[in-house]
């Protein structure tokens, strides 16, 4: 985990597939104080919820074998998606001078999702970024695992 510095009024992004926690350090880099200003949770159920059958299949070709399609994953889709739509809700902050730099929360393909869907607003404003889930982590235990980084 790269070094991280959560300045007094830098904001965090804490994010997963389903749930985002905007946070403000109200503190100082050495004793932060985080401050929840937005919290955000949508339903995203396992894939064997939202899958209806088996993936179909296919003859191959002239001979008598036949191939299964990929299953489409429905709850990757749902995180990819969800990372979009946090992306936009950044770009609106951002474009109203909410905040001057962000530091990004959030598992590696949530991450990775949410990187490619910032607008350039947004992306020049990341102070940082750290490949985890915090999401179901307390308040504090976030300042203490992110102050320690």
């Amino acid at each position: 985990m790269a070094q991280i510095r959560l300045e007094h009024n830098i904001w965090l992004l804490v994010a997963d597939g389903e749930k985002a926690l905007f946070l403000r350090n109200e503190g100082n880099p050495f004793q932060p104080r985080l401050q929840v200003v937005r919290a955000i949770h949508e339903e995203n159920p396992p894939n064997r919820q939202q899958s209806t059958d088996a993936p179909g299949r296919y003859f191959d070709g002239a001979n008598v074998h036949k191939s299964g399609f990929e299953e489409t994953d429905w709850h990757r889709i749902g995180k990819e998606r969800f990372a979009e739509e946090i992306a936009d809700r950044l770009y609106r902050l951002a474009h109203r001078g909410r905040f001057e730099k962000i530091v990004l929360v959030a598992p590696p393909l949530v991450l990775g999702a949410l990187r490619k869907a910032l607008h350039k607003e947004v992306s020049d404003r990341v102070a940082g970024e750290v490949a985890k889930t915090l999401t179901g982590h307390t308040r504090e235990d976030i300042e203490r695992i992110l102050a320690t980084a």
